[in-house]
């Protein structure tokens, strides 16, 4: 089930997203938005933009959720797998520029991979 209108919840999610350089904590959009929305709101809202292939999630090295925006994405199939960063500093996470080959996995159908990689962001090594 996907997003079938936009309402102003979602728009109001979406320039959250629009306006972020990194991947966002599911936590943390849940407390920015709590004067416009309530918590079942938004996770309800991130479910529907990720089944659209709108954003993408993962666990960060915490075991958090992040979310962050799609490229090149639709409802039928996430197709921008990539690895993300995430500063051990800062915290700082994201989505790196790189292409990933997931490996076809002889009698299984992988839906979906994750790679994570932890250590120092530009800002912090300097």
């Amino acid at each position: 089930m996907g997003i079938v209108r936009k309402t102003k919840s979602v728009k109001t999610l979406l320039d959250v997203f629009d306006h972020s350089n990194g991947a966002l904590l599911s936590v943390d959009l849940v407390k920015q938005l709590q004067p416009q929305m309530n918590k079942t709101t938004v996770y309800r809202i991130l479910e529907r933009l990720e089944d659209d292939g709108i954003i993408h999630s993962f666990k960060d090295n915490e075991g958090l959720q992040r979310y962050a925006k799609c490229k090149g994405c639709d409802s039928s199939q996430h197709r921008d797998a990539h690895p993300h960063f995430q500063c051990r500093d800062c915290g700082k996470t994201e989505c790196l520029s790189l292409d990933l080959s997931v490996p076809a996995v002889p009698n299984h159908k992988v839906d979906r991979a994750e790679l994570l990689l932890i250590g120092q962001c530009e800002d912090c090594l300097l």
